[in-house]
């Protein structure tokens, strides 16, 4: 499957316009890691994947950037919840926060992401019955036996390992801050919404869309449907008060169109999906720009 721009090669201003609507409107707050921010509820961006793949151009992400953000989501898609699980998939970043301190504040072994992360929650779902819970096994066969269905939900959140108080010990070393997906088969094509919790604009968003749009692809490759749109609604979008230099520099640099994404046509298990399967081409970003981000 290709995604080519190929009859509209206009650039996708909607990322500059949330870092802008941050800017002008975000209200300032102190979030739990004592970084002052601005942020706004609620935002929405919509992206034709036929126009293109949402990778931004205001700074060049390809690389290991773009190796390193498909390595965790498939990761993630095939239940992994180590430091070294991720590793293995190329994603090296979660160092910062698997930490043997936070590890041990919340009963976990080291290295452990927890039975609340993202890829616990896809494979193993935690049910009254006992029995461990595969969303994703399970919505792909409901979406081949019956696309029109408006329940084909695939959720990360699981509430008593997330929420904190007197009393709980939250089982996940950080609360998932993406991952539902609501897949829709409308006019024979594949459209996703994703819902976002909280994003950190300038820095792990732009990975995040990468990973959606990936989503949205295999989900349509798998199940034998064109893929349409990725729809991207966030909550809680946010920039740190130190970042915005660097969103000032960004803003600074006009958007470029978006590229190419081609995956393996003959891959048909959305679990033998590899990082090696998935290509960009026609990227010609700004270049590299390494922003501030907090612990």
């Amino acid at each position: 499957m290709t995604l080519t721009a190929e009859d509209v090669q206009q650039p996708d201003t909607q990322y500059r316009e949330l870092l802008m609507r941050i800017l002008r409107e975000g209200e300032k707050v102190m979030p739990q890691q004592e970084e002052g921010a601005r942020m706004v509820i609620g935002h929405q961006m919509r992206f034709d994947l036929s126009k293109g793949f949402p990778l931004v151009t205001e700074r060049d992400l390809s690389g290991r950037f773009f190796r390193g953000a498909i390595g965790e989501t498939l990761c993630f898609r095939s239940g992994g919840q180590t430091q070294e699980a991720l590793e293995s998939f190329g994603c090296p970043w979660w160092k910062r926060w698997i930490t043997p301190k936070k590890c041990l504040k919340r009963g976990l072994q080291p290295g452990d992401l927890g039975p609340g992360s993202y890829g616990a929650a896809w494979r193993r779902f935690p049910t009254a019955e006992g029995k461990p819970f595969d969303q994703i096994t399970n919505i792909i066969e409901q979406i081949k036996e019956l696309p029109q269905l408006r329940t084909h939900v695939i959720t990360n959140w699981i509430p008593q390992y997330t929420i904190r108080g007197e009393g709980k010990v939250q089982k996940v070393v950080v609360a998932p801050c993406h991952g539902q997906m609501h897949i829709l088969i409308v006019n024979g094509r594949l459209s996703l919404h994703h819902y976002q919790r909280s994003a950190d604009v300038p820095v792990g968003l732009v990975f995040n869309m990468v990973q959606y749009a990936a989503w949205a692809m295999m989900l349509a490759q798998v199940t034998g449907y064109p893929v349409h749109e990725l729809v991207y609604t966030i909550s809680d979008a946010h920039i740190y008060e130190k970042q915005i230099p660097d969103v000032e520099v960004l803003l600074s640099r006009e958007p470029r169109p978006f590229p190419t994404m081609t995956i393996n046509p003959e891959v048909t298990d959305i679990f033998d999906f590899t990082p090696e399967d998935f290509i960009i081409s026609d990227y010609n970003p700004h270049e590299e720009m390494k922003i501030w981000t907090p612990v």
